[in-house]
This record gives structure tokens, sequence and C-alpha cells, in this order.
């Protein structure tokens, strides 16, 4: 059983329970997955940085990603319907607790001038999204090796019902909201 999964179910599911009346222990919300997405879009030109990007995702998660394609034709951007345009891997179980740990406690510190993650970016229905601007700040990643910066973005989709549960539950779990 991983650390956070641990203290998730010793210390934190009893405090959500008291703070929000929760009678039955499945209604305390709960991590369900994450997903992690790169989207390359000069893979457009070079399909080659794709499967730079996918091999990186995979370091990161361990897990290998799956190659997404595009669902339409956009004229503008050169790119047409089914050509590959980024990848992404879900996460769950042991693996999601995991990475949500690496992410919170070894590589958002690593970002220069971090100053919290925004409570803002919740979608109404309790899941977090969060926009990465590098991929270095993954411990895994050796810097000598990358030959593109490229962002990413992680999901983390929970079983809450409104906004507040979910951002109590990622407060619990070590994410470090910016204060106001």
């Amino acid at each position: 059983m991983s650390r956070l999964l641990e203290i998730y179910s010793k210390e934190i599911v009893p405090k959500l329970r008291e703070q929000f009346g929760y009678g039955n222990i499945n209604e305390v919300p709960r991590l369900v997955k994450i997903v992690v997405n790169v989207g390359v879009g000069e893979a457009i030109q070079n399909v080659k940085l794709l499967d730079e990007a996918a091999e990186e995702l995979a370091q990161i998660t361990g897990q290998k990603a799956i190659i997404r394609r595009a669902k339409k034709s956009i004229a503008g951007f050169k790119l047409r319907a089914g050509m590959p345009i980024g990848c992404m891997v879900t996460l769950r179980g042991k693996r999601m607790y995991e990475f949500y740990d690496r992410l919170v406690n070894a590589s958002l510190p690593r970002v220069r001038d971090f100053r919290g993650t925004s409570e803002r970016a919740f979608d109404g229905r309790g899941n977090y999204t969060l926009g990465i601007s590098e991929q270095i700040i993954f411990p895994e990643i050796d810097y000598d090796k990358v030959s593109r910066i490229h962002g990413l973005s992680v999901t983390v989709v929970t079983s809450a019902k409104r906004d507040e549960e979910a951002r109590v539950l990622l407060a619990y779990l070590g994410m470090p909201f910016k204060t106001a």
C-alpha cells in the first residue's frame, strides 16, 4: 500500500466524515483517476517529437502513453482528422497515488517562483486540472536528454459532488493551494 493511500484511509477519511457529516464511508470523496495529457502541436511536421513526448510521459508516470489523434480537420493548422497530435496516460489505483505523491512533494516544489496552485481550476463537478509548463520539473526526466521543452496537463478526477469537497480532499492530500 502506498504511503499516501495509507494516510488517506487512516487520517483523511475520518476528518472528511466529521467535516461534511457523511453517514456512509462510501460517501467520502476519494481520488478516482489522474489523467496526464501532452499536446504536441509540432507533431504535424515532425512525428518524432511525439514519440519523444510519449517516452518522457512514460518515464514520468511509470505507464506506457497512448497516442491521441485529431478528431477534426483544421485547415488553419494544416491538421487532418486522424493525425497523431498528442499522448496521454490514465493512472488508477496504486500508481495514481504514487504519482500524486511525487507530483505534490517532489515536482511542484521544483517549479521556479512557485507560490502554490490555483484554487479556481475546479470544473464544478469536483475535478481539478493543473497545467505544468515544463516537463523537466519531474525528477525522472534527465535534463541533458531533453530535446524540446513542452508542457502537460494533469487532471485529478475525484468522486466529490462539489468543488468545495474536492478542494478540501486535495488540500488534505497535500496539494499546495495559493493563500490569498
